[in-house]
């Protein structure tokens, strides 16, 4: 039981006075209303918890998104045809010509690789961070590793390619955004595994930002009586955080021009995609996306979407889009009309991440979550502040849609086994499944003790990117599943 100071029969020693005016300018003073309660050592971690806040910021940030709620925004219409390229439209010259466009701006060192690695495997019933999960594959790799294995691999293509043509080696510099709650052990883990064959200064940790969780009329949430509760400000916080970081400078001086981001939860996200980055390269944008097509109207995706006549592109949650839009087909086409996914698999030049970061902080407005928050009260029901990666796109001058097929690159890891969708178990399944149709089609053979539809092999990153050079390996022989095949 904590005892309230006595102060030699004087009043009680008051909040300090600068402190407290600050605090009631943005109408925040109430974080002071235990103040007589509090030990000095809780008194001193309170004054430190608030003066640790960037106030007026985070005061510009909570009226602009409180004031922006139920504002009229643009109607919204379906991406044009010529934004998108489609699988089914992409020649096998053009993409031979993107693959070399991307390797060679890889060997010249103008690719950086940007990751969305905040958030812990909670869903997964871990508290380590996503991105240490193992997904059950015969080489028991981490999802960490199964990424630093596919940057390897394409550094190596890189430097194949440009030794046969002008070039340099150019080393693929991985930036990782953790969070306060991932950081350390992040950290810690690929120390540990001694960056899973990578250079360790070619991979530099940042942790995005928080923000204090706020009532609905804006006051700050106590989570004890000497400390505001707090929440990481969502991976749109990347824009922020790489801007505070000075890391946008630092990707300026070590020449990059082009940032691939994706988020950590994907087992078969291609990392640097060469194809991708020569895609983007080619159509001369400041920002694209890989997308896959929405596989049923009700499918709980976002969606890219036009917003208003002729204006910008942007991604429309699935809560947020009209069922009878969700439902409605493209007469040309025969397909749905809103139906590019956003699978957070996104390209931006350096120089349009500089422009978000000026804009996303001008602006200032954040999404509302409304969750449980725990306070001095117990859980209480409060808002959380958050930006997504996809805030970017509206101030993009100019947005390309890349589609890719899901079982080739969308193998997403967000809920326990035993969850109908995105598990461990279906991730492993489709990596599996995919690499056994490279192996057969480099002319391997499989037996198997198990049925073939639960099962497969797994082909190490450090052999194949895509599924290329694997024939003489292969051809030939014959593999009984489950297995890995490496060098």
């Amino acid at each position: 039981m904590r005892e309230p100071i006595e102060n030699n029969g004087s009043s009680p020693l008051p909040p300090p006075q600068a402190l407290l005016e600050r605090l009631k300018d943005y109408g925040q003073e109430d974080v002071f209303a235990l103040w007589d309660e509090l030990s000095f050592e809780e008194r001193d971690l309170l004054v430190k918890d608030i003066e640790s806040l960037d106030l007026s910021r985070i005061d510009r940030i909570i009226r602009c998104s409180l004031g922006s709620q139920g504002l009229p925004v643009a109607a919204i219409e379906a991406v044009p045809e010529s934004s998108v390229s489609t699988v089914e439209e992409r020649r096998l010259e053009e993409r031979e010509r993107w693959w070399k466009m991307g390797l060679k701006a890889i060997s010249d060192g103008k690719l950086a690789v940007l990751l969305l690695s905040g958030g812990q495997g909670t869903r997964l019933g871990s508290s380590d961070p996503k991105g240490c999960f193992n997904i059950g594959l015969p080489s028991g790799k981490s999802l960490f590793q199964l990424q630093a294995e596919r940057i390897l691999c394409v550094q190596r293509l890189a430097a194949q390619a440009s030794s046969e043509g002008s070039g340099g080696s150019g080393q693929i510099h991985w930036y990782i955004m953790t969070s306060p709650f991932t950081d350390e052990a992040t950290r810690k883990f690929f120390e540990s595994h001694k960056y899973f064959g990578l250079e360790a200064d070619q991979v530099t940790f940042f942790k995005q930002g928080t923000l204090p969780c706020v009532s609905k009329d804006g006051r700050f949430i106590m989570e004890t009586p000497f400390s505001v509760a707090k929440a990481p400000d969502g991976n749109g916080g990347v824009y922020s955080a790489l801007k505070s970081s000075r890391l946008l400078e630092d990707m300026a001086v070590r020449g990059i021009k082009y940032v691939d981001c994706y988020g950590v939860d994907n087992a078969l996200v291609r990392v640097a995609d060469p194809t991708f980055v020569g895609y983007f390269i080619d159509k001369g944008v400041a920002a694209a996306a890989k997308v896959v097509r929405k596989a049923y109207p009700q499918e709980k995706v976002g969606v890219f979407v036009r917003r208003g006549k002729g204006g910008p592109l942007t991604v429309v949650e699935y809560s947020e889009l009209d069922q009878s839009l969700a439902s409605a087909i493209n007469q040309g086409t025969g397909r749905l009309r809103f139906c590019w996914s956003n699978v957070c698999l996104h390209m931006f030049t350096l120089d349009f991440l500089n422009q978000v970061a000026n804009g996303l902080e001008k602006d200032s407005i954040y999404h509302f979550a409304e969750k449980k928050i725990p306070s001095i009260h117990g859980f209480t029901m409060g808002l959380k502040l958050e930006q997504f990666v996809f805030d970017a796109f509206p101030y993009a001058p100019s947005t390309a849609l890349f589609e890719v097929l899901r079982e080739e690159e969308f193998a997403p890891v967000k809920n326990a086994n035993g969850s109908n969708y995105d598990t461990p178990d279906s991730a492993r399944l489709l990596v599996l499944r995919l690499h056994t149709r490279w192996v057969v089609a480099a002319g391997g053979f499989l037996t198997h003790s198990v049925p073939l539809y639960a099962t497969g092999v797994e082909v190490s990153p450090l052999c194949s990117y895509a599924g290329e050079n694997l024939e003489a390996i292969c051809r030939g022989r014959t593999f009984h599943v489950p297995c890995e095949i490496t060098f």
